[in-house]
């Protein structure tokens, strides 16, 4: 009976130790204050290093994306965020243009703090649905990228009531993606969904050293956006 008691005792401390990884990043609409001095100024997690200068190019049907992180930062809820801009064309016609605001913690995980996006229709801007900065009207900040992502971790990547509440579950930390740009093993795979689109699910797969290479539409769609080209700038 002792031998039980103590087996169990070891099962509900691994399952604490999860349910605390989970807890300690942010989920649905919680709100969360934030300390600037708990921020660096720098966002080098290996799943997604930002180096000012970095560059991607993804290709997604006819659409390309072109993202930069810039060298500009924006001050949100005191902590300098990194500007990065992202440049969306079909067939050489911009559709749309979005500025995101990232900043890393001094553990690792990756914050995001809003976005600026502005869509466009035969060369004129048509909407900014979607656009939200954490702290204001409600809005809160999430994670894009954890620390140390893990398989069942769990945590909302924005929520802005009505507008912005995507969240994400991490899936593997062992997957291998192949995409125009290369091969990889060792990838994070995420599950990424949002409540505002039921039916859409997509996974997510991040190269170490490299950032986002593949984003995969499982449900509500069959889009498959890979990465072609990537260029980066020594930190």
């Amino acid at each position: 009976m002792r031998a039980l008691l103590l087996a169990l005792a070891a099962l509900a401390i691994v399952a604490g130790c999860g349910s605390d990884s989970n807890s300690s990043l942010p989920q649905g609409s919680e709100e969360v204050k934030l300390d600037p001095a708990d921020f660096v100024d720098r966002v080098d997690n290996a799943y997604w290093p930002m180096a000012p200068g970095s560059r991607w190019l993804f290709r997604e049907g006819d659409q390309r994306s072109n993202v930069t992180v810039t060298d500009k930062t924006k001050e949100i809820l005191g902590i300098s965020a990194t500007v990065v801009h992202d440049v969306v064309t079909e067939q050489g016609e911009l559709i749309e243009d979005t500025l995101d605001w990232y900043a890393q913690d001094k553990d690792g995980n990756v914050w995001y703090l809003g976005e600026a996006t502005t869509e466009y229709e035969n060369g004129k801007a048509n909407s900014t649905e979607g656009s939200w900065q954490a702290g204001v009207d409600g809005a809160q900040p999430g994670i894009i990228v954890a620390a140390e992502p893990k398989a069942g971790l769990t945590y909302r990547q924005e929520y802005y009531r009505g507008h912005a509440e995507d969240a994400a579950r991490v899936l593997s930390v062992d997957e291998l993606a192949q995409v125009p740009f290369g091969f990889f093993k060792q990838v994070l795979m995420t599950k990424d969904y949002t409540p505002l689109e039921p039916r859409l699910l997509e996974h997510k797969f991040y190269a170490r050293g490299v950032g986002p290479v593949l984003t995969l539409t499982v449900s509500g769609g069959s889009d498959r956006e890979e990465l072609v080209r990537f260029t980066k700038t020594a930190t």
